[in-house]
């Protein structure tokens, strides 16, 4: 049976401590499931008779890369144990991408909305962020009538799709999602008929650009309160640092912040000098910093970090970046690196880190690509990207792809190409 197989069927294969797990408390229940690796978290929280205790106890974030990791339509067992905060994290996430609103998304979560149960709507539609519910009937209706009003002539004459109650009068500007917006429409009605009132009066009136703008802004506050700095503040880690510019610090204020920090991807599951010195070093914050580079490198990309791909190449590519940094000023001495991570910033290290590829970009820039083999043309144009990739093909594997630069030894190899073709 196939790993996929395996998770889907979490939800009747009994967790195999689900008997001693059931007799921990709660938080002990939590910080075993993050002690667990992805696919073990899924199986204990569908599989513990406590399991929707135990996802809403999980940061929003937590429980989002879990959700990714299954994809949407598999999700939805695990979906439907999310609290309103959660689920409104997952929409402020899926909904946009870069600063512009998706109605494709929008329309996949709203069906996800529905999909999860009546119960789970109901308790989300009296928690979601009204502007937001307003932009997506915007986006998705032409409205006419309303209450007290006397309907025009025109309104009279056209052709409505549906009505409700005889005095909003709804037509959907898409015809394949008319039927999944009807249905929504009419779970808002029949649970919170004042909620579908609202709705369709300013659905009616209000202008749609300044109704996605203002979304966007309030969003955009959620996220920030969760980590996620707006794309302007993001872009500062790349703002390179040549290696002949850096300046060392002897010492560095923590990071404080008023949620858990938690990453994605466990720390301790990798090798590399600056993995193994972060498990190491005694730093206060220094978790939290790494979960806040880790945030501003994926609101850089201006693309949905709701990608599963953009997440996985951002992590990489950030513990890449800050094991070239380490290796760079500790010699490779794991002593030394873990000095380092006390008295340096993490965003100054990835930084530095950028300096030193964009140096390899630079040079990549000056070679021309006019009668160059297959492999030396893909490598070229690799370490020509905006966030240079290195070129596989330079690998044992001789793969023809790209990753993301992982160490010191990479750069060192990528020199010795480039100084190959530079004669």
């Amino acid at each position: 049976m196939s790993d996929s197989e395996n998770i889907k069927g979490a939800a009747v294969i009994p967790f195999p401590q689900v008997n001693k797990a059931g007799e921990l408390t709660l938080s002990a229940k939590v910080a075993q499931l993050r002690a667990l690796g992805i696919k073990e978290r899924i199986e204990m929280i569908l599989s513990d008779p406590e399991g929707k205790k135990l996802a809403r106890s999980l940061e929003p974030q937590e429980l989002y890369w879990l959700v990714k990791e299954l994809g949407e339509e598999d999700a939805l067992p695990l979906i439907a144990l999310a609290s309103p905060e959660q689920c409104g994290f997952f929409l402020d996430v899926e909904l946009w991408n870069g600063c512009t609103y998706s109605r494709e998304k929008a329309m996949e979560w709203v069906g996800n909305l529905l999909a999860a149960g009546e119960d789970f709507l109901v308790e989300q539609l009296y928690h979601l962020d009204f502007e937001l519910l307003l932009l997506i009937c915007r986006k998705e209706l032409f409205v006419g009538g309303g209450v007290g009003d006397v309907i025009s002539d025109d309104e009279n004459r056209a052709e409505w799709d549906h009505t409700f109650d005889d005095m909003f009068f709804i037509t959907f500007r898409d015809e394949k999602q008319g039927p999944l917006m009807g249905r929504f429409l009419d779970s808002i009605y029949h649970h919170d008929h004042s909620l579908y009132l609202r709705l369709m009066e300013a659905t009616k009136n209000e202008i749609e650009s300044e109704q996605e703008e203002l979304c966007y802004r309030f969003r955009s506050g959620r996220l920030a309160d969760l980590g996620f700095p707006e794309w302007e503040h993001a872009m500062e880690i790349y703002q390179y640092v040549f290696p002949e510019d850096f300046i060392p610090q002897d010492s560095k204020d923590p990071v404080i912040v008023e949620f858990d920090a938690l990453l994605p991807v466990p720390l301790t599951r990798g090798d590399s000098l600056f993995q193994r010195a972060m498990n190491t070093a005694n730093c206060e914050g220094l978790h939290a910093e790494l979960y806040c580079l880790i945030n501003s490198a994926l609101v850089a990309e201006d693309k949905s970090f709701s990608d599963l791909d953009t997440m996985e190449s951002v992590l990489h590519r950030v513990y890449g970046y800050l094991a070239i940094a380490l290796e760079h000023l500790s010699g490779g001495d794991e002593k030394q690196a873990v000095r380092i991570l006390e008295t340096e910033y993490l965003k100054r290290l990835f930084q530095l880190a950028f300096g030193i590829i964009t140096r390899i970009r630079i040079r990549a820039e000056r070679i021309s690509l006019e009668g160059a083999e297959h492999a030396t043309n893909r490598a070229l144009r690799g370490f020509r990207s905006t966030y240079p990739r290195y070129y596989r093909g330079l690998d044992p594997d001789h793969a023809d792809g790209y990753r993301e630069f992982r160490c010191l030894a990479d750069v060192q190899a990528v020199d010795a190409f480039l100084q190959r073709l530079e004669g």
